[in-house]
């Protein structure tokens, strides 16, 4: 693979969860980076507060608005390579605020895709998720399997791959879909499932979830990190779509009480209606067939769930303020 050295990188989204890991990991291998993050006035916070002050310090961040063509355009200008993260990622989120959801999601990847187009990028990678498939009508999961939005958070998501994948037939716009399953890591919110479950067992004897039956593929971070940056950089992966899975599915259940084994704690499992999606949008089964990214990237994952939960439960417990104190990403 081609050495990072001296390339000039955009993240979007780059102060997020996933996308903070692989900012620190492109400037580790010699990349100039940039992040750009939506504008608060509280200034950039989530995941950046937990960044490795000597990589931060290394990584120029521009705060705008990914529905602001004209902000998006100064970000990419001047930049070798563009990973596309920034999104409004929230499923319950979009039950209440479809519009907002889509004109981020869709609009701003077409803000971004216009802005590439315009200043000839050499790879853009935007990051998908595996939500768009629904339930599974067959598994394992393949890139193939049918698009089906069970969410206007999925919807959004549908169209904006659609969106990325028309800019390269119609123009040749170098793009690549990165679909990742679900990642997981240090620095995640407590929205995700492994945080949630992780931080609810640290301080109660009482777990609330919402349907324990559904499946994931659960995928480390720093796995996803590494796949994402191998798609940059492999020239196959132009024009497709490569998602990012461990071909292997836990059920919310089994994974609330492998949480709970690795913690040493015993703690009662509720399921609260409360927490569940409605119905029609609940996503049942999710299990990839990792076999193109291997045979395309040479990738597959190394870090086992056990061995995942490990590390973010460390970290959940060395930065439990972040599960209290209101933090958002």
């Amino acid at each position: 693979m081609t050495l990072w050295n001296g390339s000039r990188v955009l993240v979007t989204g780059g102060a997020g969860f996933i996308g903070s890991h692989l900012s620190e990991a492109l400037v580790a291998a010699g990349a100039s980076v940039t992040v750009f993050t939506r504008y608060a006035s509280r200034g950039i916070g989530g995941a950046v507060d937990f960044m490795d002050p000597a990589l931060r310090g290394s990584i120029r961040f521009i705060m705008g608005d990914l529905k602001d063509p004209s902000a998006v355009d100064a970000a990419v200008e001047g930049n070798d390579v563009v990973f596309h993260l920034a999104a409004h990622i929230g499923i319950p989120y979009s039950y209440v605020h479809p519009v907002d959801v889509v004109q981020t999601n869709v609009n701003g990847t077409l803000n971004v895709l216009e802005a590439c187009r315009r200043h000839a990028v050499s790879k853009l990678v935007v990051f998908s998720t595996s939500e768009v498939y629904g339930t599974a009508l067959k598994v394992p999961i393949d890139e193939d399997h049918p698009l089906q939005g069970q969410s206007p958070y999925s919807a959004s998501k549908i169209g904006a791959d659609q969106l990325a994948l028309s800019y390269f037939r119609a123009f040749g716009t170098p793009v690549a879909i990165c679909r990742p399953f679900n990642t997981y890591g240090p620095r995640q919110p407590a929205r995700a499932i492994i945080p949630t479950i992780i931080s609810q067992a640290l301080r109660s004897d009482t777990i609330r979830l919402g349907s324990l039956s559904p499946t994931r593929d659960l995928v480390y971070v720093g796995d996803t990190v590494d796949g994402a940056m191998r798609i940059a950089r492999v020239p196959e992966a132009v024009g497709s779509v490569l998602q990012l899975g461990t071909g292997v599915e836990i059920s919310i259940g089994q994974l609330c009480e492998t949480i709970c084994r690795v913690l040493g704690k015993t703690p009662e499992i509720v399921s609260d209606p409360g927490r569940m999606r409605p119905g029609k949008s609940e996503v049942m089964r999710l299990i990839a067939d990792p076999s193109r990214a291997a045979r395309t990237l040479g990738w597959k994952p190394k870090v086992s769930l056990e061995e995942g939960i490990e590390r973010t439960a460390a970290w959940v417990r060395g930065n439990i303020a972040f599960f209290t104190e209101g933090y958002q990403i």
